[in-house]
């Protein structure tokens, strides 16, 4: 069964916690002797996007794991098969004992996902495979207080999204409400 993440932007502030929650569980230290200023490796990733101009401009904030993708092209460009996808899960790992760090899976995910620490050699999100093996939602779905990310199984990721598209809809096609005296 295909497990992954549901993020719905509408819900995100921005509070990073999403962020600071995965790097304190996967000991993610930031890299700063040597990058002075630097975050160090991020599994997950708060972006935030204006859109508009002024003075009705809009930030958004989008919460970016890795995606552990159907067909994932880091897989593909990696030279020493250090990148594998689990058939019973779809969690996409790495196997650092292969990696050699040349980086040619990030080059080609489209999504930044393969982080690379001090090591130098490839990390990045395994969706917290031993909490998800305890029956617990990954620590960046614990953590977010207003609920913007879910995890489960496509099937029910699929699901959740075609309610919330429905909802929309629903709303976009109602008579518009009017105030009575």
């Amino acid at each position: 069964m295909q497990m992954g993440f549901f993020f719905d932007i509408s819900r995100c502030t921005g509070c990073y916690s999403c962020e600071i929650a995965c790097k304190q569980k996967n000991n993610l230290k930031p890299n700063a002797e040597a990058n002075p200023g630097s975050t160090g490796p991020r599994w997950r990733r708060v972006l935030e996007l204006e859109t508009g101009q002024y003075p009705e401009e809009q930030v958004s904030y989008v919460s970016l794991p890795c995606l552990h993708c159907g067909k994932p092209v880091c897989l593909e460009a990696c030279p020493t098969k250090a990148i594998s996808k689990s058939i019973e899960t779809g969690i996409v790992n790495v196997d650092k004992t292969k990696c050699i760090g040349c980086r040619y899976c990030f080059w080609a995910c489209p999504f930044g996902a393969p982080q690379f620490g001090d090591s130098g050699l490839m990390e990045k999100c395994d969706l917290c495979s031993d909490r998800v093996k305890e029956g617990k939602s990954p620590a960046c779905v614990a953590t977010c207080p207003t609920k913007a990310i879910k995890f489960g199984s496509l099937e029910e990721l699929e699901k959740l999204a075609r309610e919330k598209a429905s909802k929309k809809l629903i709303g976009a096609t109602q008579p518009p409400f009017f105030l009575r005296y």
